[in-house]
């Protein structure tokens, strides 16, 4: 079954690409190939008891582009069209989803054809260089995609303490497959404190890719947005949301120091290890402290918990 992404006007962010590319009004033919990703399978619980428990897939999915080979993701598949789209935006392969014709997706073959509207494939890009990423189901960073990091940058945006508890409470009305069967990370795309697309997938680099497809078809601007992820804040969680122009990202897990650094080169505030009232903000100076907790007495005396 195909399906045809919904039309809209030619956003701000499209538009400053300033293409003489007729294409950019246009959306590309999606199929419509989403998999039930929980199954039912027998096991034995501690006590030697039968019983059914919940597992979720994980399938190899290869996108060819005009016929050229690019990468195997495995994932859920629950929503692979926009799983597509989103991996080529956020390799920046493609400046505008119009440039894109059709995405189809063969489960039989494990495949997702990208078929181009120029019919160039990826002609001028270098994919044969690639930074295998940490995490579940290992993401990939192409060396055209570090080429263009930097015409990225984002302006800072002021952010409320109150907007990450909004967050915070909000998100836990999601996880569905992680409650009824674990193994998967989620991704949410928020503003104003309300959760506009949530994603799960078996790596937190598919979710996010994920969204990133859904606000490009969409044409739903990021800088106005807040990015959640249950995954830890590495370098490429921070690479995607420059590249979808997200300037927040929340995570209840930690960053490490390569992921720290771009989000100050590239002007992303991280907010980890955020659970209940507890975070840590990093290039966090235009954050304000509205809605800060009563100060604990040791910290009121000077000491500070290190963990």
């Amino acid at each position: 079954m195909t399906r045809t992404a919904p039309s809209s006007e030619v956003s701000v962010e499209q538009a400053r690409y300033n293409s003489p590319d007729p294409s950019i009004d246009l959306l590309p033919a999606l199929t419509d190939e989403g998999l039930e990703s929980i199954h039912q399978v027998d096991s034995r619980n501690q006590y030697g008891m039968d019983q059914l428990i919940n597992i979720v897939d994980e399938l190899p999915l290869t996108i060819k582009v005009d016929g050229e080979e690019l990468v195997t993701l495995m994932t859920l598949g629950s929503q692979p069209e926009l799983l597509v789209l989103g991996y080529l935006r956020n390799q920046a392969l493609f400046e505008h989803p119009g440039q894109i014709k059709s995405v189809k997706v063969n489960w039989d073959r494990e495949l997702a054809e990208v078929v181009t509207r120029n019919g160039k494939g990826l002609q001028g890009f270098d994919t044969s260089r690639r930074t295998v990423t940490t995490g579940c189901g290992q993401g990939t960073i192409l060396s055209c995609t570090l080429d263009k990091l930097y015409e990225h940058r984002l302006p800072k945006t002021t952010l409320r303490q109150s907007e990450i508890y909004e967050v915070l409470n909000r998100v836990k009305d999601y996880n569905k497959a992680y409650r009824a069967a674990g193994s998967v990370h989620g991704c949410g795309l928020c503003q104003a404190g309300e959760v506009l697309v949530f994603v799960e997938d078996v790596g937190r680099h598919n979710a996010m890719d994920t969204i990133s497809g859904e606000m490009w078809i969409n044409n739903m601007p990021g800088h106005d947005k807040i990015f959640y992820t249950t995954g830890r804040l590495t370098s490429e969680i921070v690479m995607k949301s420059a590249l979808m122009g997200i300037p927040v990202l929340v995570s209840r897990n930690g960053t490490t120091n390569m992921g720290y650094e771009l989000a100050v080169e590239l002007g992303v505030t991280l907010i980890a290890r955020a659970k209940s009232r507890q975070f840590c903000a990093l290039n966090a100076e235009n954050m304000i402290f509205d809605a800060s907790p009563p100060i604990p007495p040791h910290m009121q005396s000077g000491q500070q918990n290190p963990h």
